[in-house]
């Protein structure tokens, strides 16, 4: 089983506390409990539920490292007082939470010549299959219809293709301020941590899969990826070094670029063969790279635009 978390939040990148860190190792038994239960499993419930359990885990370590990390008692160095709390975008309203953040992800869990795959938000999972990229997953973007239509039933709004005019993610473990509707279950939240699945038999043909984060899918489409990563194991057979270079030719030269300034992580599986497979190329689910979020298409900046030409023309008169 592979798995992989992009995290997102303000100025905070990461903390080391020690053993305090070890509470988020809960977390981990429920993980490997999955994959003894695919087999009577099928339609991924166990997955969907840990996803909450995960959500709930990290909520609780994250109140626990921001009390010891965020607070001026704990934030003072040489009388200098850490305010990082202080500008770091919406807070929770739940009563006793500091600023939130979240994490996307991405599990694939392989069984036999069985690939399971759970997304939520938009790291992806990609497998190369003859040289050929597949898409396993879908970029859970606001301002998607199935996703948009779900934030505004939870009370929301998308603004400038982000939930609620801040998230550019409409899945994602943690950001409890877009999952506050009382009256709504957790897989109806504005945000929402229910994960969308994809199942693959695998075959001979299928030759790695690729768990990355958008820092390297906004630097690289997914048949770029797997070309660079082919082209790669012609001469290196140390997975991590791959995944090295593949950082190195995403990573932005200054500061300035629109790209290659975001955090990136990757996860590299070259498969072993040959598989068990009932077809010489069984069919997959694949999803095309996504659209940009185009302005000019949003209905309530649409609106907002012929309100200000009707108010212009009434001027004018």
């Amino acid at each position: 089983m592979d798995a992989m978390m992009s995290r997102h939040c303000g100025k905070r990148e990461l903390a080391i506390l020690g053993e305090k860190i070890q509470a988020v190792e809960s977390t981990q038994g429920e993980l490997a409990k999955i994959a003894d239960e695919i087999e009577k499993d099928p339609q991924g419930q166990s997955l969907r539920s840990t996803f909450v359990i995960l959500g709930d885990e990290i909520e609780k370590t994250r109140r626990m490292m921001e009390d010891l990390i965020s607070s001026p008692e704990h934030g003072e160095d040489n009388g200098v007082v850490d305010d990082c709390t202080l500008n770091n975008g919406p807070r929770c309203n739940l009563p006793g939470t500091r600023p939130t953040s979240g994490s996307t992800a991405c599990v694939a869990i392989i069984r036999n010549n069985q690939l399971l795959v759970a997304n939520a938000g938009d790291s992806r999972c990609v497998i190369s299959r003859k040289g050929q990229a597949y898409n396993l997953t879908r970029d859970h973007k606001p301002y998607l219809k199935a996703e948009k239509h779900r934030i505004l039933e939870a009370g929301g709004f998308v603004q400038g293709g982000r939930a609620n005019g801040n998230l550019n993610v409409a899945r994602a473990i943690g950001d409890l301020e877009l999952k506050q509707n009382k009256s709504l279950p957790a897989e109806k939240q504005a945000v929402t941590a229910n994960p969308e699945l994809n199942t693959v038999e695998l075959c001979n043909d299928d030759e790695f899969l690729v768990i990355a984060c958008d820092g390297i899918w906004d630097s690289m489409s997914v048949q770029e990826v797997v070309d660079f990563v082919r082209k790669q194991l012609n001469t290196e057979t140390k997975l991590s070094v791959v995944c090295e270079r593949v950082f190195d030719n995403c990573i932005a030269p200054c500061v300035e670029g629109r790209s290659g300034c975001d955090n990136m992580t990757m996860i590299l599986v070259q498969f072993k063969k040959p598989f068990d497979c009932t077809l010489e190329q069984p069919p997959l689910i694949s999803y095309p790279d996504p659209t940009p979020y185009d302005p000019y298409s949003d209905s309530d900046w649409e609106n907002r635009r012929r309100a200000l030409v009707a108010a212009r023309a009434r001027e004018l008169d």
